[in-house]
Parts: C-alpha cells; structure tokens; sequence
C-alpha cells in the first residue's frame, strides 16, 4: 500500500446531517445481522422510515432506508473502569461534540429505542475497508507518508512497525480522540468508505474523568495542533461556556455526568493554553491491545 492509495483532500466542514438523523432517529429498526467479532453485541440492520433532502452526498426520499449499526445498552459487557450501561450514550456524546467541533468523525448517532430496547443507532458505512490509513509493515516496507508509532516483531523474529498515514483528517481524528479521552482507538476503528471518506468508529470507551487516552494516532506526539484545528476547539470552548453552562454542555448532560462535561471541558482548556498534540504516557499503556 503507498500513500498514493490513500484518500486526500476531503473538506473539512462536517455535512449537514439532519435527514439522517431524523431518519435514524425515528424509523423502524429491522435487523439482519450480528458483528460476531463484536464484545458489546453490535448487530447490522436498517432503519425504514420517512426522509428526504441531500446529505452527504446520498439522496433520503420518502420512505428511505438507511443501513444502520444498533448496539443496545443490554447487551453492553461490564467494564471494571466505566459505568455499566453507558457505552451507548457515550457514543452519541462523541458524535456531538465532532459535530460541535466541525470534526467529521462518527457516522451519525443517536440513541434510541429498538427491537432489544434503548441502545445506540449509527449509520453503517456500506462497503468501507479497515487498515488503509493505520496497519503494520515489515520496517523495510514502511510507506512514504506514513508515521511510526511502535515497533514489534514477528513469530519468527522479523521487525515490524505499526503506522499511520500522515493525513489532515486523521490528525482530526488524533485530536478528537485527545479531547473525548478515547482509550481505545484501534486501526480497525478507522474506516475509509467507498468514496474516500474517513470516519472513526466505537466510541464507547470516552469520556472518562481520568486520563485513559490509549490510540495508536501518536505520529503527532509533540508537533503543535494546526491554526484549523485550534479552531475547532475554540468553536468547543465556546459551545461548553466559561462556566460549563452553554448550549453543548446542556445537550451533553443527557448522555454524561456533570463531573465527566467538566473533564472535557478542562482538556479542551488544556490544549487551548498549549496547542499540542501530547506525549504517550509513561505510567500507564499508551497503545490499545491489540493496536489493529
């Protein structure tokens, strides 16, 4: 794979999603499938419900039907670091803020009712390929363009280093994954869709009040956060409010704690004072297990 392969120059204003949301929101779930490689029971289906307009570059009429991811908060698995039976709602919170931001990231999110009770509903990306932008290579086949981020080897002894490509909008998505606190941004989690289009995806591990930040997006570990991206967190800044009183913190009060908006608001201070991408921790993993 070389850098030539991969997808460039998407604009970065989010689109305007609202018929999807709607549709998302409000249409029949029919479900077809299960994600078998899934730990919080995801299963695949669509949802059949009135829409219309021109979103992201599909048409939604009357009648539409939107491939969809439902993960209800039933079949969510306990985790001993974070609340059970929250994963959903934090992933609507991560689709808000990338949304507040001006950061494309996760499909469209809602959480809502479905055949196995409330959970989260997200646009299914339809034919979107995995490891493009994030995979491991022999070190001699490092691409162009990409950036190390751990070296390893192989059964056999051979070194290996895991990469990602050196791309604006995966920078976004570093920076978003700073700012909800992702601790588990693997390279699967990176989908680049039929029609170049990158989105993150699983965003159930966020929004913790301590530092859990685990990725393997650190090719930008100590390079200073660009002018544009900078801008997307004033636009957080100012929808959070001086006192955590403005319009995204109240949209978020419905999916997180008071103590979990005042943490997001206190990282985007934080990289507002000093606009660079941090360091990897050195008292805790840094890097998801395992990182693809």
């Amino acid at each position: 794979m070389s850098a030539a392969e991969l997808p460039h120059g998407r604009d970065s204003a989010t689109p305007d999603w609202s018929a999807l949301l709607s549709a998302l929101a409000s249409g029949e779930v029919q479900l077809d499938g299960r994600l078998v490689e899934s730990s919080n029971n995801a299963m695949v289906g669509a949802v059949h419900g009135d829409a219309s307009g021109d979103t992201h570059g599909a048409q939604y009429t009357t009648q539409s039907i939107v491939r969809c991811v439902y993960k209800p908060i039933r079949g969510e698995r306990p985790l001993w670091d974070f609340p059970g039976g929250r994963l959903a709602c934090r992933e609507v919170a991560a689709f808000l803020v990338a949304q507040a931001a001006g950061w494309q990231v996760p499909p469209p999110t809602v959480l809502r009712d479905g055949p196995f009770g409330e959970g989260m509903v997200q646009r299914w990306i339809e034919g979107a390929e995995p490891d493009r932008v994030a995979s491991v290579f022999p070190v001699d086949q490092l691409p162009d363009g990409w950036l190390p981020v751990l070296h390893a080897e192989d059964q056999d002894g051979q070194p290996l280093v895991v990469a990602h490509a050196d791309l604006p909008e995966l920078a976004t998505i570093a920076l978003f994954d700073i700012v909800v606190n992702n601790a588990d941004r693997k390279a699967s989690h990176l989908l680049v869709a039929p029609d170049g289009e990158l989105f993150g995806v699983d965003h159930g591990l966020t929004f913790h009040t301590e530092p859990k930040l685990r990725t393997i997006l650190w090719g930008w570990a100590g390079h200073p956060i660009t002018p544009d991206l900078v801008d997307g967190l004033r636009r957080l800044s100012d929808q959070l409010g001086d006192q955590v009183d403005g319009p995204l913190a109240a949209d978020l009060s419905s999916y997180l704690s008071i103590a979990e908006v005042s943490a997001l608001a206190d990282r985007v201070a934080t990289l507002m004072e000093r606009p660079v991408f941090p360091l990897p921790p050195a008292d805790r993993p840094a890097i998801p297990w395992p990182p693809l």
